[in-house]
């Protein structure tokens, strides 16, 4: 029982200006059949972050059949909170509209980043999407002084959604370790969330520092998280929880994802991705350089170990 590799599926061909490098966090959406559209993060020559997409037959065969020719989500204008670049999370369709919840950023002096989190919407995958607001729908607080990251968000019904995201537990200034959690928020509209700044998951031992990116999917009962894992090097952990998520169990031996022996995601695996196609459970995932080698996918095969 493990994920079966299928290889590399996309890396950014750097003909467009907004892609000029990496092909970072997909996030896979069904468009019908075979087809998922991975939407993705690309930087430009100056490092700032875009959203664009291919479209990809997800089977035994993988085949790559159209790529975004412009960004859907751009950089914010100068002083906004996304003003440095954007870094996609999770994509919710609901009521005939799409939403993409994604970290924005800015680079700072004494710390060298100050991450929060936005929301933009569209009524087409094929459109471009609109800012819900120029600020963040969560930003720095008493329950996440220092930084936030990459959500993941579920709508389990009409008001009840629950987003997982990265929170530092402490100030990242100069080479300092980020200390970086998962945690959890509520809310009923999917815009206005509550938070009460606890750790839902945290590092296994000492050697890890960062856990991010988290991507959740039901299974059963119940619901599965994989993250991507720092310390010693970059890999992609795995939990359960039983109570949608205020609680979790770790169990990375068995269902994580850790470097290959070569090739690609030789150095690290991580930002993971897990979604369900054809009654199969499915991984996407970025590999060395965090995207830069572009993005692959992965099948479990076997019982799931739950």
């Amino acid at each position: 029982m493990s994920w079966r590799r299928l290889g590399l599926v996309y890396a950014s061909s750097r003909t467009q200006p907004w892609a000029h490098s990496h092909t970072a966090l997909p996030v896979p959406v069904h468009l019908g059949g075979d087809t998922f559209r991975f939407f993705f993060s690309s930087r430009d020559a100056d490092k700032r972050s875009h959203v664009g997409w291919a479209d990809v037959e997800v089977g035994e065969t993988i085949r790559v059949h159209e790529v975004a020719q412009i960004p859907v989500l751009a950089p914010g204008a100068d002083g906004t909170f996304d003003d440095s670049g954007v870094g996609i999370g999770s994509v919710v369709a609901r009521d005939g509209e799409i939403s993409i919840y994604y970290m924005g950023w800015n680079l700072g002096i004494r710390s060298p980043w100050r991450n929060a989190i936005g929301l933009a919407r569209s009524s087409s995958l094929d459109g471009k999407f609109a800012r819900y607001s120029p600020g963040p729908i969560l930003d720095r607080s008493p329950e996440d002084p220092y930084t936030l990251s990459y959500p993941c968000v579920l709508r389990f019904g009409p008001d009840d959604w629950r987003m997982w995201y990265g929170s530092n537990l402490a100030p990242a200034v100069g080479n300092a370790d980020m200390q970086h959690v998962i945690k959890q928020a509520r809310s009923v509209d999917g815009i206005h969330w509550t938070r009460d700044g606890r750790t839902v998951i945290g590092f296994a031992d000492k050697t890890e520092y960062a856990l991010a990116r988290p991507s959740v999917t039901t299974i059963g009962n119940g619901l599965l998280m994989c993250f991507a894992c720092r310390g010693s090097h970059y890999r992609i952990g795995a939990a359960t929880s039983s109570d949608r998520g205020t609680s979790w169990t770790r169990l990375d031996a068995a269902m994580g994802l850790v470097p290959s022996d070569w090739g690609w995601d030789s150095e690290m695996t991580c930002y993971p991705a897990l979604f369900w196609h054809r009654e199969r459970l499915w991984l996407a995932y970025n590999g060395n350089g965090y995207g830069a080698t572009g993005f692959g996918l992965a099948v479990w095969e076997g019982s799931l170990p739950l």
